[in-house]
């Protein structure tokens, strides 16, 4: 059986990373954005250092449910150090699950926990607030390297 069919497995890996977010954190001398929702209580500064193409570290902060808080936890841990390319094509993924489309499951690891977040609108904007953030500083590092 695949853990991530086992609704029990994936509330255990939403809530371990809201009461023990990882990557949580302050760093003065990133670039970063600040992100809410108007569904829900989620306001996130979203963080990255981004040198040379590859993601050298993300972080965030703030107050959020949940599933913004988890999903951000999870997506520091997935995107860091990651070239722009592989993060980007992991964010596609994501946001294809959250869709219900065909997806990569295995590039997700465990951000598979949210695959039944797309069934749930309103939802949908949480789960995707702090990867919408990293989203917007990669592009931000884009247009500085032209």
């Amino acid at each position: 059986m695949d853990y991530f069919d086992n609704p029990q497995f994936l509330r255990q890996i939403i809530m371990d990373h809201y009461e023990n977010p990882r990557n949580k954190r302050m760093e003065s001398d990133y670039p970063s954005i600040q992100m809410s929702t108007d569904s829900c209580i989620d306001d996130l500064l979203i963080q990255a250092k981004i040198e040379h193409g590859k993601i050298v570290d993300v972080a965030f902060e703030g107050q959020a449910c949940t599933i913004a808080t988890s999903a951000a936890s999870i997506m520091t841990e997935l995107l860091k150090n990651k070239t722009i390319e592989e993060a980007t094509a992991i964010i596609a993924e994501y946001n294809k699950m959250l869709h219900l489309d065909t997806y990569d499951h295995d590039v997700l690891q465990e951000a598979n926990a949210f695959k039944n977040v797309g069934r749930q609108a309103n939802r949908i904007h949480c789960a995707t607030l702090g990867w919408r953030g990293i989203t917007e500083l990669i592009e931000e590092s884009r247009d500085q390297d032209e």
